[in-house]
């Protein structure tokens, strides 16, 4: 009896690990008490390929995956380079509702980028569309790991 509430409880234990987890790899190589460590080596683009689901709310689902970004500030680790970030990252939402804007710090400096695109096409469009505005100097399209949401059938 006593085993086999330990059991659920390891079950019901792993469940909430796995959910709490980015992608499958990070989940088989979290540690359970007692029943050792699994570790897993390979290469680092395998895992990038598999792609981070996070669940929001009952109705989507988001995917992490590889994709384009517009960068449009990278500073220095100041504090004047992180207000200034996060003085663009305003600006954008204000002028461009539609777009997600990223702003955190990356060792050792400060970066805003924004938007999910998975193509270099849609990237380049924005990064036009953000270059024609007077106050936004510096705009590059950069790889980056992206958001992309589809809805849980």
């Amino acid at each position: 009896m006593m085993i086999r509430h330990l059991i659920i409880l390891l079950l019901l234990s792993c469940a909430t690990n796995v959910l709490a987890q980015k992608n499958i790899v990070e989940s088989l190589q979290m540690p359970v008490k007692g029943l050792g460590n699994i570790n897993i080596h390979q290469d680092e683009s395998i895992t990038e390929q598999l792609g981070n689901i996070y669940i929001l709310g009952s109705q989507q689902e988001v995917k992490k995956t590889r994709g384009y970004r517009v960068q449009v500030y990278a500073g220095n680790n100041s504090r004047v380079a992180r207000n200034e970030a996060f003085k663009i990252e305003t600006l954008i939402k204000t002028e461009f509702p539609d777009l997600p804007v990223y702003t955190y710090f990356q060792p050792p400096r400060w970066l805003c980028r924004v938007g999910n695109f998975r193509s270099i096409e849609e990237a380049d469009r924005a990064k036009r569309l953000l270059k024609s505005h007077k106050n936004i100097k510096e705009v590059s399209v950069v790889l980056d790991q992206i958001n992309i949401s589809f809805d849980k059938d």
